[in-house]
């Protein structure tokens, strides 16, 4: 005989009350109602679970055993079903999230806080990379979502315009251009240029370009590491780094930042948040909408979705 959930619940009342009047008034049935149900557990089992005198209804020892077993099944039934439910609403899971740029302060970090915040049961996983590669990474379902300076010619899925950050410029901490506020694009026609492979240092040098007009506009020195050895190069005089603002959050022992600056004032790099429409992973949308959320004068743009 299968035996229902309910009827595990309702044995355990009955147990907890000692009373069958009293196990009915708190599940709110009648009282033969409940003495039908143990009585057609007990037949379906072939062994009596509860003693039944005047003074009660207490469990038998096969009873009590019963009872062990039976609170274990409905406490993991409960516990799954109750993990169901927020994965299903993306209130826990993982999410899979490429970065493009630093995020010890600025807008990314922010979000990435504010999400972790509201939702602690979600296994977030960062993922670093450049521009290609994320975009890769999200063709082959790698990743859910990424965040990677526009404009991106080889996305037409899904993507939502977000924020965009001021480019600065690392100098070691005794450079003459450390005795300015600001530093212009032409004051970095000799410097040596520190680039990374890593993150926007495509962008950097295309940036680098079109601001000074030339296509080797100062001698550059490309390194496959991360941001943090770079600006530990910077620190050490080896040259000088382009950054974002984002990176501005650490300190680094020997590296003062400051804005780099056009004619129009700070130089800006944009952001968009690019995903896949496709993706069913539960955890996704709920990041969408706190994205939204942040940035709502950019919700209705048309490539979002």
């Amino acid at each position: 005989m299968p035996v229902e959930l309910r009827d595990l619940r309702w044995a355990i009342v009955a147990s907890e009350h000692r009373s069958l009047r009293q196990a009915a008034e708190t599940l709110k049935i009648k009282q033969s109602t409940l003495s039908r149900c143990l009585r057609d557990l007990e037949y379906g089992l072939g062994s009596t679970l509860f003693e039944r005198t005047n003074g009660g209804t207490r469990p038998t020892i096969e009873g009590q055993e019963f009872l062990d077993a039976a609170r274990r099944i409905v406490v993991d039934t409960e516990a799954m079903a109750s993990r169901i439910k927020t994965r299903s609403r993306g209130e826990s899971g993982r999410l899979t999230i490429g970065i493009h740029a630093s995020l010890s302060a600025g807008n990314l970090r922010a979000t990435l806080i504010d999400h972790r915040h509201r939702f602690p049961d979600v296994d977030t996983h960062l993922v670093d990379g450049a521009r290609d590669h994320l975009i890769s990474d999200l063709f082959g379902s790698t990743i859910d979502i990424a965040f990677v300076a526009e404009p991106n010619p080889r996305w037409s899925d899904r993507s939502l315009l977000v924020w965009s950050e001021r480019l600065v410029v690392a100098l070691p901490e005794n450079h003459p251009l450390t005795a300015r506020n600001v530093v212009h694009w032409g004051e970095l026609r000799h410097e040596t240029l520190l680039l990374s492979q890593h993150g926007p240092g495509p962008e950097f040098h295309k940036l680098l370009v079109s601001k000074m007009g030339a296509s080797d506009p100062c001698p550059v020195l490309r390194h496959d590491v991360a941001l943090d050895r770079l600006l530990t190069l910077v620190g050490a005089g080896w040259g000088v780094l382009l950054a974002l603002e984002g990176a501005t959050g650490a300190t680094y022992p020997g590296v003062t930042f400051r804005e780099v600056h056009d004619a129009e004032g700070p130089t800006r790099l944009s952001f968009r948040a690019y995903w896949r429409q496709a993706n069913s992973n539960p955890s996704l949308r709920p990041f969408l909408d706190l994205l939204r959320e942040r940035y709502p004068d950019l919700s209705a743009a048309p490539s979002a979705g």
